[in-house]
């Protein structure tokens, strides 16, 4: 064998068992399909199936097609869970390893389908559902970047020293937390038109938003937010936004 196609092979065989960890190296399949199985998938798309499909005729090289088929459903296949609350949709989102949603995670995990949604409703609904989620967030503690479903969950940073509610995953201030979801509903209006998301619950986060990045603006004084945590690990604590103690 060259070392060309050793290399190449050494690449797949790694990317696939990165993948699956279970995978054998001696499995005559090098692009095998390590999708979890359909019956198991938390939400289904046609149109992100059609684009899968559409990839994988297109792209001449097969590893690529491999990757982007196993990859780009991800998010829908493993991490959302969408439900409709008081006639509306509504989506949590967890990062994938951490049963809890980052506000700036979850734009990122969903963004990349929005280009597929004028030929899903579903999947826009599933959208238009993170966008109502985060705003219940918002509401929450505007300073906080991650959530649990459950609103009376305590976790492990529950002792963390700062205002912590239940609810709450992490309270460290991150000024993308509140950046990302502006992002997403802005995109989100502009490749659907639709306003629906964009009700009183949320010009109102909004609103806390414009508070947050305002207090954390200031010159002089103590603002509202202190955050600390009992840590062994001297980088584990520190919000990017805010030191240790404020």
């Amino acid at each position: 064998m060259s070392r060309r196609n050793f290399l190449r092979q050494t690449a797949i065989l790694s990317s696939a068992a990165l993948l699956r960890p279970a995978l054998s190296w001696a499995s005559a399949d090098p692009f095998p399909v390590v999708r979890v199985p359909e019956a198991q998938r938390k939400f289904k798309s046609k149109a992100v199936e059609d684009a899968i499909a559409a990839v994988q005729k297109g792209v001449k090289d097969p590893e690529m097609a491999w990757l982007f088929n196993n990859c780009f459903p991800n998010t829908l296949d493993t991490t959302v869970e969408h439900t409709t609350i008081n006639g509306r949709p509504d989506t949590y989102v967890i990062t994938g390893d951490i049963d809890a949603m980052w506000l700036r995670d979850s734009t990122a995990q969903v963004s990349p389908y929005l280009q597929l949604v004028a030929k899903d409703k579903d999947l826009q609904h599933l959208i238009a559902g993170v966008i109502n989620h985060q705003v219940k967030c918002i509401h929450k503690d505007p300073y906080a970047n991650a959530f649990y479903k459950d609103e009376n969950k305590r976790g492990e940073w529950a002792t963390d020293i700062t205002d912590m509610k239940p609810g709450i995953h992490e309270r460290k201030w991150e000024i993308d937390s509140l950046c990302y979801p502006i992002r997403l509903a802005y995109l989100y209006w502009k490749k659907t038109g639709d306003t629906s998301p964009f009700d009183t619950a949320w010009k109102e986060s909004i609103a806390l938003t414009v508070k947050t990045f305002r207090e954390q603006q200031r010159k002089d004084g103590h603002g509202p937010y202190t955050f600390q945590r009992t840590t062994s690990w001297a980088t584990d604590g520190v919000p990017s936004a805010a030191m240790a103690t404020r």
